[in-house]
């Protein structure tokens, strides 16, 4: 069997597989997905006691190098870490392990979807310092929704009993939050955080990523857990907009040569040699993943609408 011989019900409509999941219909009301066709969670497919954590943001903004740095935060702290890639290029957590590691959806094929004859090191990689390493991936290009992926690799994992031995579970989904499929990480999180540059474009992102999240929250425990300015000098359009509509920001971390080099070492900020920024950058995280593990009280925002937002950025 190969991705092709899949019937559709697996990857599309909504990323749903008969039998385990639920969409929302006109005969019945009260499942996930208002308006819109999303994928619903499965109640038995819960991570458990982890405190969950998702990490959005528009596209290239930064979001595996802060997911990766905040989930080595978190194990310097004590904490049992696991960070899941959603994103079809898989390459969430090549700074912690230092390679692109093979996908849930790679190592399903290869044993021709039969989940029963994987075992744990076949989709879980430790990296560095602990952080155990998942890459979901993604359907084949337009063949449909990541929602699957998500469901099956969380799945999966508690079927091998990993979640059972972790504190803490990092998502890190790629770019906009434009479907039910890629939204599906919200249906486990308790927080999530939106990364953001201060341009426009960013911000754009964030106000349309906010939308989903509080869309999310009407069915699910997610809140918005708050905003991490990254890859700026300064921050003011980001305090303008998180003033205006209840947002706040929890990190700062301004356009750092280091973070850019640390990328192309294939390395956190933790194994960088000491300097000024690298040290900056590091107490930026640290304070980040002490404070979602102390807790943090979920905001009440209000979205803009699209053309309020251009007139609000000063675009005409």
């Amino acid at each position: 069997m190969t991705l092709d011989d899949i019937p559709s019900t697996v990857f599309g409509g909504g990323g749903l597989r008969t039998g385990d999941v639920g969409v929302k219909t006109k005969k019945d009301p009260h499942l996930d997905g208002e308006g819109s066709l999303q994928v619903q969670l499965d109640p038995d497919v819960k991570i458990g006691n982890a405190k969950v954590f998702a990490v959005y943001g528009k596209g290239g903004i930064g979001k595996s190098t802060t997911s990766s740095n905040l989930s080595v935060a978190f194990s310097k702290l004590g904490q049992r870490v696991v960070q899941i890639g959603c994103d079809p290029k898989h390459d969430s957590t090549f700074t912690l392990t230092k390679c692109l590691v093979p996908t849930v959806i790679d190592v399903l094929e290869s044993v021709d979807f039969h989940p029963e004859e994987l075992r744990l090191d076949d989709f879980v990689y430790e990296g560095y310092n602990g952080v155990m390493c998942v890459e979901a991936g993604g359907p084949p290009a337009g063949t449909g929704c990541g929602g699957y992926v998500v469901g099956q690799t969380v799945k999966l994992l508690k079927q091998h009993h990993l979640l059972e031995d972790t504190d803490i579970v990092v998502f890190d989904v790629l770019g906009d939050v434009v479907c039910g499929g890629f939204a599906a990480p919200l249906q486990h999180a308790e927080r999530a955080l939106i990364v953001t540059a201060n341009d426009f474009d960013s911000i754009f992102a964030m106000n349309r990523i906010a939308s989903a999240i509080l869309a999310k929250a009407k069915n699910y425990k997610v809140r918005i857990g708050g905003v991490i300015a990254n890859r700026s000098a300064k921050t003011d359009e980001i305090d303008r907009f998180n003033e205006a509509v209840g947002l706040k920001t929890l990190a700062h971390l301004p356009d750092l040569d280091v973070i850019r080099r640390s990328r192309l070492k294939k390395s956190t900020l933790f194994e960088m040699d000491p300097s000024p920024d690298v040290e900056q950058a590091q107490q930026q995280y640290l304070k980040l993943a002490q404070a979602m593990l102390a807790g943090t009280e979920p905001l009440s925002v209000t979205p803009m609408r699209d053309r309020d937002l251009f007139d609000f950025l000063g675009f005409d």
